[in-house]
């Protein structure tokens, strides 16, 4: 993460040359950022609405086509080659970090995509467990890279899309469609307003006096746990509840405010509280787009601190590390807003911090955080990306 774009892609020429003499010529790079989530957490797989950023932190896949019918797997973060045949239409998950290039494969064949063979060499520096979609950026750069050998193209939310079924269908992660449409459709100092229902999205542009800050606890999560899977089940059985109240409804996206009230007395504690998250999750992210366009970032603020505490109490998807560092940033002058990002359990929270009030954020948060819990944490100043595409 310390490399600029230009040395990163020299480094890795140079490795894939060393790792694959024979198709060195033909080699192209292709890379997709991690994500930032804004505001908007669990939200994606209830149809609802969210906000994230790509950033700066991204995965590189130099890729060059081969004639063994083989997929031949080389990472700079991993010591071993791996090799799969590219016409296995019944692969077994290793659960490892191939299973990310191998479901976008097999995704792809699927889809009258046929890749003939290929040697890929994968260079990532987005933070892996922190929350910030390590995977999906893998999925998205091997997407573009496998689809390159076939000289074909496609348009990005449809590799969003495709990235999405084979994290669900052969990584057995069941997550929304969020990580992959930001990495893919990301723009340079904006974040997203996705509906992840009919996923039209609009860009909204970030005020450039801001900093995002990312703080990361150190804490691992993964999305492919049960604790996320159990999330998504309880959402499912609340949609049921109300659907047998209200025909029409087919996702939490559809229960609105009064329909909750109404009826949230029939649902088991736990599961009202979930289902009320989800339903002012979504308002608090249009709510948040309205206070964007009207610079009241104040508001934006105020409206993440209300995240993170229903995220912490009717979600309970936060940790006492998270939770620390969210306390930490809302008693430091400067700051905006603060809340836990990504799946929970662990990983980052994400700052909106007057960009001069930085120096003085990263000192104080880096230093209450150790002393809290004695754990050095890493602080990211990421800038707000383009999505996905050729290296440069």
């Amino acid at each position: 993460m310390n490399h600029s774009p230009a040395a990163s892609e020299r480094s890795l020429l140079q490795e894939f040359a060393a790792a694959f003499p024979q198709s060195s010529a033909d080699v192209q790079i292709f890379r997709a950022p991690g994500r930032v989530n804004l505001i908007g957490e669990h939200t994606d797989y209830n149809d609802g609405f969210v906000m994230p950023a790509a950033i700066s932190f991204d995965v590189r896949v130099a890729c060059a086509r081969n004639k063994s019918g083989q997929l031949v797997m080389r990472s700079l973060q991993q010591s071993q080659t791996e090799t799969f045949s590219v016409d296995d239409q019944s692969p077994t998950p290793k659960h490892d970090w191939t299973d990310y290039t191998r479901g976008v494969l097999l995704q792809l064949a699927r889809t009258s995509h046929r890749i003939p063979g290929a040697d890929v060499l994968i260079d990532g520096q987005v933070p892996m467990g922190a929350g910030l979609s390590s995977s999906a950026a893998l999925e998205v750069a091997s997407a573009l890279a496998l689809l390159h050998t076939t000289e074909r193209t496609s348009d990005p939310t449809e590799v969003a899309k495709l990235c999405q079924r084979a994290e669900n269908e052969f990584v057995g992660a069941r997550c929304g469609i969020m990580d992959q449409f930001a990495s893919a459709n990301g723009r340079s100092g904006h974040a997203l307003l996705l509906d992840c229902r009919s996923l039209e999205f609009s860009y909204v542009p970030l005020p450039p006096n801001i900093a995002v800050v990312i703080c990361n606890t150190m804490v691992k999560h993964s999305i492919a746990g049960g604790e996320y899977s159990k999330r998504r089940a309880e959402c499912e059985e609340c949609v049921r509840y109300f659907a047998r109240i209200r025909p029409g409804i087919s996702s939490l996206r559809d229960v609105t405010e009064d329909v909750f009230r109404e009826h949230a007395g029939g649902l088991a504690d736990v599961l009202l509280r979930r289902c009320r998250h989800v339903i002012r999750e979504n308002a608090r992210v249009l709510g948040a787009a309205g206070a964007f366009a009207r610079d009241d970032i104040k508001s934006v603020g105020q409206l993440m601190y209300a995240s993170h505490a229903s995220l912490r109490d009717d979600y309970e998807v936060s940790c006492p590390e998270l939770d620390i560092m969210v306390d930490l940033a809302r008693s430091i002058p400067g700051t905006y807003g603060s809340r836990m990002t990504g799946g929970g359990f662990g990983g980052c929270t994400v700052s909106l911090v007057a960009k001069g009030s930085v120096d003085e954020f990263r000192t104080q948060v880096r230093d209450g955080y150790e002393r809290a819990t004695h754990v050095c944490p890493e602080i990211y100043l990421p800038d707000i990306a383009d999505g996905a595409g050729p290296a440069s």
